[in-house]
């Protein structure tokens, strides 16, 4: 998912350069998002791991 942020963000700087002001803005928006999605989901993943443990081993 970080790598599809990267690639939003990627397209947006290109179309920037290039003067497709409307698209690069779209990209930007759209790499926000996903990299906010990104956040979320990794906090919780981290805090679930942290207050699962490691449980026992049979």
């Amino acid at each position: 998912m970080l790598g599809w942020a990267l690639t939003f963000l990627v397209v947006a700087l290109v179309a920037g350069v290039l003067g497709f002001t409307t698209i690069a803005g779209a990209a930007i928006a759209i790499a926000k998002l996903v990299f906010y999605v990104f956040l979320i989901l990794f906090v919780v993943s981290l805090v679930l791991n942290f207050t699962r443990g490691r449980g026992t081993s049979l």
